[in-house]
């Protein structure tokens, strides 16, 4: 099976810039974007053998995630069954025969970590979700968890030691919630990897320089982390400030 996850950051303006023709030449079982920044049909997306499911934001051109899947889910669920962190649209779930899929997209802290406390909750409540899915039967989580969990996953651990995305706190909740029973695949797989990001800044020529975030993940439940076969992280593909990431398992 192979599950492809991308924040597009705007979808609209990625199918301008090849979005279609990397699903198409990829063609994985589904296709899992985040930051759609938009509503369902104010585009006609056209991928013939995928069914799409949608949760957008209720504040328009915000946020947004969804998933394209060639298999029919058994059920779906949006957003992560907790008051208060529902009008973003950052979650689908997809519930398979053999597993969960979730597509994700973590709140940001914001400049000066104005948001911190609100990503400290939401990170509570969707952990909370995802381990009591994982009672049932296997979770993958894929997207934008917002966190560069260790010095190696980003070009400058130590300028960016309190910002957004790499603050202690952040790496903190990322941390539990790999405690609670989930594996960082491409980490299963390539623990030393270095310069491998997923990310890069408009600014400074950052994507040219490769000094780049790895903050996009594939996590999947602790005991099918033998069935990983592979991650591949397209760092050549645009058409976003991140890129795609692949995850081969066998399920």
């Amino acid at each position: 099976m192979k599950l492809i996850t991308w924040n597009v950051n705007g979808l609209r303006a990625c199918l301008g810039k090849g979005f279609l023709d990397f699903c198409k030449e990829q063609n994985p079982d589904c296709i899992c974007i985040q930051e759609t920044k938009m509503q369902e049909g104010q585009v006609e997306i056209i991928l013939e053998g995928y069914e799409q499911y949608w949760n957008s934001a209720e504040k328009k051109g915000y946020s947004g995630t969804a998933i394209f899947s060639k298999e029919k889910p058994i059920s779906i669920n949006y957003d992560i069954n907790a008051e208060g962190h529902d009008k973003e649209g950052r979650a689908v779930t997809l519930e398979f025969p053999e597993f969960y899929l979730i597509t994700v997209y973590t709140p940001n802290s914001q400049e000066k970590l104005a948001r911190l406390d609100y990503r400290m909750e939401w990170e509570d409540a969707f952990r909370s979700y995802v381990t009591e899915l994982d009672e049932k039967k296997p979770v993958i989580i894929c997207g934008d968890l917002n966190v560069a969990h260790q010095e190696i996953d980003l070009k400058n651990p130590a300028a960016n030691r309190k910002n957004a995305g790499f603050s202690d706190e952040e790496r903190a909740k990322m941390t539990e919630l790999l405690d609670s029973g989930f594996t960082d695949t491409f980490r299963h797989l390539y623990p030393d990897a270095t310069g491998i990001y997923t990310w890069w800044s408009y600014r400074f020529n950052a994507r040219a320089n490769n000094a780049g975030w790895r903050i996009d993940y594939f996590l999947a439940s602790d005991r099918i982390k033998d069935k990983i076969k592979d991650v591949v992280i397209f760092d050549q593909v645009f058409g976003s400030d991140h890129c795609p990431v692949m995850l081969d398992i066998e399920l």
